[in-house]
């Protein structure tokens, strides 16, 4: 099990992998620059890529099992030509600095189709990825698309839409992409996660079953919104309308072994100050009973 979290950055992403690693992480999720931004013109300098190496070394976090979150800001769906080349552009970059810094992966959501033209979206959003793909010809860092909550026209909350995406790339570079899967946003989308061992498993295999694919990582987040209200707001483990079992069917899937497991769930003390590593109590907490699941197979 690679189980992290997305840590507080106060300070850097050396500091956020110290944390990681003083919290018992083997995986992390960061930002490479703040997230309301495009960041379509923000650069890696050397320095900074040699602290995160030696941070992420001293925590004992393989690069590999490092994913960056892109900025929330970048809408690849958007009919809006001026804001959709600030996307692709956003993304682009965001691919680059990901590269540089020698991460597993880029995840990123899909956008919206705001004028309600899903499939033109669908091709939008696979042109952003054919672009950030062709600017950045080596690595091997992932492009990876992350499901939605379906709130109103998000795009990529269903396999068909995740698949149609990861379709429009060439076969060539095809490899260098897939998806994730959100478990809130799997919940708050309407697909039964919580109700049987069984139903989570049938979920798990359309989304496989229509990418070709098993999903490259898992956010393990508890929902607040129930089943299908399109409600993207995460709780710690076990403590939203999720709970706790499902989490222990999900580790006990063959799917979740090997990739990274990242929590994005509230923590303790997000005013940290920037020097002090010291590991947030929730985020262990919630690492010890991630671990109890993976040892006692929960019932159905």
């Amino acid at each position: 099990m690679l189980l992290g979290a997305h840590t507080i950055g106060n300070g850097g992403i050396p500091m956020a992998a110290r944390r990681a690693g003083r919290s018992g992480m083997q995986a992390l999720q960061i930002f490479s620059a703040v997230p309301k931004y495009y960041n379509d013109k923000v650069g890696v300098k050397p320095e900074r890529v040699a602290r995160f190496t030696e941070a992420l070394a001293e925590a004992g976090i393989k690069p590999e099992h490092v994913i960056v979150h892109a900025a929330y800001v970048l809408n690849c769906g958007t009919p809006d030509s001026e804001k959709w080349a600030r996307a692709a552009g956003g993304l682009a970059k965001e691919f680059e600095r990901s590269t540089t810094l020698g991460v597993g992966g880029v995840c990123f959501h899909p956008g919206a189709a705001t004028d309600g033209d899903r499939d033109a979206a669908i091709e939008r959003i696979a042109e952003a990825m054919r672009r950030a793909l062709a600017a950045v010809p080596e690595g091997t860092t992932r492009l990876l698309l992350e499901n939605t909550a379906g709130a109103g026209t998000t795009v990529g909350r269903t396999p068909e839409e995740v698949a149609a995406i990861l379709a429009g790339i060439p076969k060539s570079q095809r490899a260098r992409t897939g998806y994730g899967l959100d478990t809130c946003h799997l919940f708050a989308s309407g697909f039964p996660i919580a109700t049987s061992r069984a139903e989570q498993k049938r979920v798990l295999d359309a989304f496989e079953d229509a990418t070709g694919e098993p999903p490259a990582f898992f956010h393990l987040n508890d929902s607040e919104g129930a089943l299908g209200s399109n409600r993207d707001r995460h709780m710690r483990i076990g403590e939203g309308l999720i709970g706790a079992d499902a989490f222990g069917w999900l580790l006990h899937d063959k799917r979740t072994k090997n990739i990274p497991l990242i929590m994005e769930t509230p923590q303790q003390n997000p005013e940290i100050a920037d020097d002090d590593d010291t590991p947030d109590a929730w985020d262990v907490d919630s690492i010890a009973l991630l671990r109890t699941l993976t040892e006692h197979s929960a019932t159905t």
